[in-house]
């Protein structure tokens, strides 16, 4: 965060809500894996269960066009991701469940703040410095080649999803700290220019939340296409279940045989294994990695477990899928509840710019 930001901490004071609001967004590229259910869903749902904290959730369809351009593909994980968070325990009654896309007044507040926030902030996000990087390691390529607004504007499109609804904690992992910080860099520079209108949100980091490893050992994720899936990849010919239960068994082992000890502190299999398990089946299982389980028992232990939790979830995900016309009912009454807050805030916002009626009309 620029720490020259303008009377940061009275603007925060100034313009800040008294009730804590999280703020909850999902890229609608790809259908949701194990990773994204140990590491998102479950514990996003679980902290707001018995919480008195406004909850925001949404799905950040505008920012999924940034990187994928096949409308199908984002059509598709749109629905698949609305199902999952709904079959998973996500109560649209209790929380604010929408599609980015739903709300016209994120983009126009984007707007507004890229006309008060600094090209350098942006020329320092990340993501744009790694495509830079990228481009500066060929020759005879200019340093911008292939690099869309939206890739470049990205930090300023998540202030607005953020600061639209005046949210106050936004988790994320550490690789999206730099966003909250920019956000609240950017509402900073508003409040100061303008008018304190935007509270500064404080990014919400989880260092006990487990990484799950994948199929090959490195780290779970769909660009490694190393990912077991949560629910199943959209292939009708093969069920859900059979696909988690085919994929946990592609799961890298080295090449000990049954009867040898075994490293669990070393196998991604036992690293699965404790997201789901409770202390005393983790120790039990440590015991059995001792002894020499085979590598073909431990990941049909796995499956077993994995799917205890996940079988009744799969069972809702599935009716959704079928009936999409229940989960556009959902998102609409959501973007609703959404656009009461954004209405508000975006009219806020437009008068304080000077961009307001010339006079009353009758």
């Amino acid at each position: 965060m620029n720490n020259n930001s303008p009377n940061t901490s009275s603007q925060n004071s100034t313009a800040s809500t008294p009730t804590k609001r999280i703020l909850t967004g999902i890229t609608t590229t790809g259908i949701p894996h194990l990773g994204n259910y140990v590491g998102a869903i479950r514990p996003a749902i679980a902290s707001i269960q018995n919480s008195d904290s406004e909850a925001f959730f949404f799905l950040a369809d505008y920012h999924g066009i940034i990187k994928c351009h096949d409308p199908a593909a984002i059509h598709e994980s749109t629905k698949a991701i609305a199902a999952t968070w709904l079959a998973c325990g996500l109560d649209p009654e209790r929380v604010t469940f929408y599609r980015q896309s739903d709300v016209p007044e994120i983009p126009e507040l984007a707007w507004i703040l890229n006309c008060s926030c600094a090209k350098g902030l942006m020329n320092r996000a990340h993501a744009y410095k790694a495509s830079v990087d990228i481009n500066n390691e060929k020759t005879d390529v200019d340093p911008d080649q292939g690099i869309t607004m939206g890739l470049f504007g990205y930090p300023v499109l998540m202030a607005a999803d953020i600061l639209m609804f005046n949210a106050t904690h936004v988790p994320v992992g550490r690789d999206q700290i730099q966003h909250i910080e920019m956000a609240r860099d950017i509402a900073g520079t508003f409040n100061h220019k303008y008018k304190p209108l935007f509270t500064l949100p404080s990014a919400v980091v989880d260092d006990e939340m487990p990484l799950l490893t994948g199929l090959d050992g490195r780290k779970m994720s769909k660009s490694y296409s190393n990912t077991i899936p949560l629910f199943g990849e959209l292939n009708p010919q093969v069920s859900a279940e059979k696909q988690m239960h085919k994929a946990i068994m592609k799961i890298v082992t080295n090449s000990q045989l049954p009867e040898e000890p075994k490293d669990p502190d070393d196998s991604a299999i036992f690293e699965i294994y404790k997201a789901f398990a409770t202390p005393t089946e983790i120790a039990d299982m440590r015991a059995q990695f001792a002894a020499g389980i085979g590598w073909g028992d431990a990941k049909q232990a796995l499956f077993d477990k994995i799917n205890a939790e996940v079988a009744p979830f799969r069972a809702r995900y599935e009716e959704l899928m079928a009936n999409p016309k229940e989960l556009e009912e959902i998102l609409q009454m959501g973007a609703e509840k959404a656009r009461r807050h954004s209405r508000k805030q975006l009219d806020k916002t437009r008068r304080a710019i000077g961009i307001r009626p010339l006079a009353k009309l009758k």
